[in-house]
C-alpha cells in the first residue's frame, strides 16, 4: 500500500492515473506483494483456526473463511493492479487513444479501493470472531483478548461507514491504531508465550 502511494499521487484519479503510467514496473512489484497477501491470509486463517477450534468448531470455521476470503479478494485485487499496469503502460503509447485509456484506468484506479475495502471487512469479522474465541477459551491474556474484541468490532462498525463515504476520511487510518496494537502484541506473544492448555 505504500509502495502504490507513492506513485499514485495528484488530485485527481486521471492524475494519480498518469503517475501511474510513468511507474509501470513499480506497479507490476505492487501486484506481487499484494497477490502474496493471500497467502499470509491463508496461512493466518490456518493458525488461527488451529489455535481456536478447540473452544467453537463451527464459529472457528466462520472465521477461517472470512480470513481466507479476505486473501482471495486480494488476490483478485491484484489482477486488477497487474490490469491497471497494463492500461498505463498502453496509455503511454497510445497517442491520441490515451485519453479513452486515461478513462479507463481513473476507473480502474476508483474501483481498486472498492476490493481492498470488502476485503478488509472479511478480515475485520474474522478478526472479531477469532478475538472473541480467544477470550472464551482464556487461552491469551484476558486483556490482549478483549483488545481484540474491541479493535475488531470497531473496524465491523466503521468499515462499512467508509465504503458508504459516511466515515470521515481523517478517520480512515486512526481506526486502525487499536488493531495494530492488538495484532502486533498477540503475535508477539505467541512467538513468545505461545496459547494457554485448556
Amino acid at each position: 500500500m505504500a509502495l502504490f502511494g507513492q506513485v499514485a499521487i495528484g488530485p485527481t484519479m486521471a492524475a494519480k492515473f498518469s503517475s501511474l503510467a510513468q511507474h509501470v514496473t513499480t506497479v507490476r512489484v505492487c501486484a506481487l506483494l499484494e497477490l502474496l497477501t493471500f497467502f499470509e491470509a491463508a496461512t493466518l486463517a490456518v493458525t488461527l483456526y488451529a489455535l481456536t477450534r478447540d473452544e467453537d468448531t463451527d464459529v472457528a470455521m466462520l472465521a477461517f473463511a472470512c480470513r481466507l476470503a479476505e486473501g482471495v479478494i486480494g488476490a483478485v485485487g491484484a489482477l486488477g493492479t497487474l490490469r491497471l499496469a497494463s492500461v498505463a503502460e498502453a496509455s503511454s503509447q497510445a497517442g491520441a487513444d490515451g485519453v479513452a485509456l486515461t478513462a479507463i484506468g481513473a476507473s480502474l484506479l476508483a474501483q481498486g479501493g472498492s476490493s481492498g475495502l470488502i476485503g478488509a471487512m472479511c478480515f475485520a469479522v474474522g478478526s472479531t470472531l477469532f478475538a472473541w474465541l480467544f477470550l472464551r477459551a482464556r487461552s491469551i491474556p484476558v486483556a490482549l483478548a478483549w483488545l481484540g474484541v474491541a479493535a475488531s468490532a470497531l473496524l465491523v462498525l466503521a468499515l462499512p461507514l467508509r465504503l458508504t463515504k459516511l466515515l470521515p476520511p481523517r478517520l480512515e487510518w486512526p481506526i486502525w491504531m487499536p488493531m495494530l496494537a492488538f495484532e502486533v502484541t498477540l503475535a508477539v506473544w505467541l512467538i513468545v508465550k505461545g496459547t494457554r492448555p485448556r
